[in-house]
């Protein structure tokens, strides 16, 4: 492996120059650094960067910590997707690492980050408490923002949608509508985007004196099947339903196909909404309406915050990014009376 005293002497310089030429610090004239440059090809060094971001106390990353049960589907691929699209337009290069299945797994990929002199890190959480996440933000000292869930102590530190109130709205729609019945297919319980999803349709039953009937409470894990299966276990077990809630959009998908399979017309019999407004839900027949999260706005605000705590800004609190219900073919436009 070359080294970089091996650079030095085929560039015929010292090798100070050549950790001025890599580090950007210092004045080095062109006509050196183009002798560095042409060195470093011929001989095909590779600079230790771990070494060189001690030096330079800065790496230009941002590192982005998410559990591998959440990389499947469009919503986490449209996440990455805005993720790197605004760290490149600032220059910066995205570390992505793996959370795993547990608060000290999710733990040890912001210490692995942190370890790696990243200049800044954003947490997608599913297992780390609030008062961990807080911990973990006060005890760094570099940017460390963590995204959908909202924090006690470090307020600033954070970007989130809440999920209860949108949950909440979109089945007070259906309420409005003249639905009574409303069956839903929770997320994965020990996802707190779930549990908050499953709370606020509960608070909507309950604010219209609505009975919450466990019933029609089904339980899912995000996929395309779990939506399959929803409809199956209602109608098997004669539950009556007029409206269907699920936690997020392939789930509805997959509750729309079986509907169809099984008989049952959307919206005439039943009106079907989603979570998370995927670029799909617009295709399917009928069209799916959904909750729509602002992820591009969150992901936005999320790395602006970043640079601005790397540049010495300061950080003022913020209320929770708004999500919108988009109502389409499949709920019912006017009252409905069974």
């Amino acid at each position: 492996m070359t080294t970089i005293l091996e650079v030095a002497k085929k560039a015929g310089v010292a090798k100070s120059t050549v950790s001025r030429v890599l580090s950007g610090n210092g004045y080095v004239s062109q006509e050196t650094k183009d002798r560095v440059f042409k060195a470093i090809e011929e001989s095909g060094y590779r600079p230790n960067l771990l070494a060189r971001n001690l030096a330079a106390q800065k790496s230009q990353t941002i590192g982005l910590v998410i559990t591998n049960t959440l990389y499947h589907g469009t919503y986490f691929s449209e996440l990455l997707f805005q993720a790197a699209k605004m760290t490149e337009a600032h220059g910066r290069q995205l570390l992505l690492v793996d959370g795993k299945h547990s608060a000290e797994e999710e733990r040890a990929a912001i210490q692995f980050l942190i370890d790696l002199r990243c200049d800044a890190i954003i947490i997608y959480p599913r297992f780390l408490t609030i008062d961990e996440m807080d911990q973990i933000i006060s005890q760094h000292k570099q940017p460390i923002m963590v995204l959908n869930r909202r924090l006690r102590v470090n307020d600033s530190y954070c970007i989130y949608s809440d999920q209860h109130e949108s949950s909440r709205n979109a089945v007070n729609h259906l309420i409005e509508q003249g639905h009574r019945e409303i069956a839903f297919i929770t997320g994965a319980l020990d996802s707190p985007t779930g549990m908050e999803r499953l709370a606020g349709y509960k608070a909507a039953l309950e604010q219209h004196a609505i009975p919450v009937d466990e019933r029609r409470i089904v339980l899912g894990k995000w996929a395309l099947t779990n939506g399959v299966e929803a409809v199956n276990t209602l109608l098997d077990h004669q539950v009556s339903f007029s409206a269907l809630v699920a936690s997020n959009d392939d789930m509805a998908i997959g509750a729309l196909k079986q509907l169809y399979t099984r008989g049952i017309g959307v919206p005439e019999q039943v009106s079907v909404i989603g979570f998370d407004d995927l670029p799909t839900a617009a295709f399917t027949i009928p069209s799916l309406s959904s909750v729509k999260m602002p992820l591009g706005e969150m992901i936005q605000e999320i790395i602006n915050r970043l640079l601005s705590m790397l540049d010495g800004g300061t950080l003022r609190q913020r209320k929770a990014y708004p999500a919108s219900l988009i109502l389409r073919n499949s709920v019912t436009t006017g009252p409905f009376y069974r």
